[in-house]
């Protein structure tokens, strides 16, 4: 069955919108695992325009199901997550002025790199998932790295469904197979929602976790977050 991870990096960006601890990222955490949330996802970034370094730390204490911290690998990034050692880290290639991850890691450029990064986490018993485009080339170099899982990077999916899904999903599908052929799990993740997620989740073969961030935290804003995230977890065939 496919797991649930919120990322609740537009909790702390409602909160420093306007200073002090309103709305409460570690609260928000407690409160999306009991609503059923079987995740939850972080990405803090070099500026902490949203989640702060002192927020992971924080949120280690409280997080009971699965942590997933995302970002790129930097020495202060890898000093974090090696600090804290979360269940997962999710390896994302983003540039520092970066609004969101745009893009997949080039694994046959990076391969080195990522190999040497993948290494240190492994020494932390670190689960370790890289976040990439559909290229099967790329997957395939992903199992060259000591990776774990692969995360699909999920914006063109969600951009193409309206005008037509089955289009929309064939190269996730096929890049789906590819990850299972060569023995790596399968995440993915950026722009799923409501309208999108069911379809995604019931046509690809092995996937095993999403993280959904944006879209969930909107929705909550109209639905109320425990409603909403059992929306998601209906979407995902939870029976909630």
């Amino acid at each position: 069955m496919t797991r649930l991870s919120v990322n609740i990096n537009k909790i702390a960006t409602l909160r420093n919108a306007r200073g002090g601890n309103i709305p409460d990222v570690v609260k928000a955490a407690i409160d999306c695992e009991r609503f059923g949330a079987q995740g939850i996802t972080v990405h803090p970034r070099p500026d902490e325009r949203h989640i702060r370094y002192h927020d992971v730390h924080e949120l280690k204490a409280v997080v009971k199901t699965e942590f997933n911290i995302e970002g790129y690998p930097n020495k202060q990034f890898m000093d974090l997550v090696c600090s804290i050692k979360p269940q997962q880290v999710t390896l994302v290639p983003d540039p520092p002025g970066v609004l969101t991850s745009n893009a997949g890691w080039d694994t046959i450029k990076n391969e080195a790199f990522l190999k040497e990064v993948i290494a240190e986490f492994k020494k932390h018993g670190i689960r370790t998932s890289v976040f990439i485009e559909t290229d099967a080339a790329m997957i395939e170099h992903v199992a060259e790295t000591g990776a774990d899982r692969v995360e699909l990077y999920t914006e063109s999916y969600a951009h193409d469904f309206p005008a037509g899904k089955e289009k929309a999903i064939k190269p996730f599908v096929d890049a789906a197979l590819v990850a299972n052929r060569v023995g790596l799990g399968l995440n993915a993740g950026h722009d799923l929602s409501l309208e999108n997620l069911q379809y995604f989740a019931e046509n690809i073969p092995g996937l095993l976790e999403v993280s959904i961030g944006h879209a969930l935290i909107s929705d909550a804003l109209y639905f109320g977050l425990e409603n909403t995230i059992q929306m998601y977890l209906r979407q995902l065939g939870k029976g909630y």
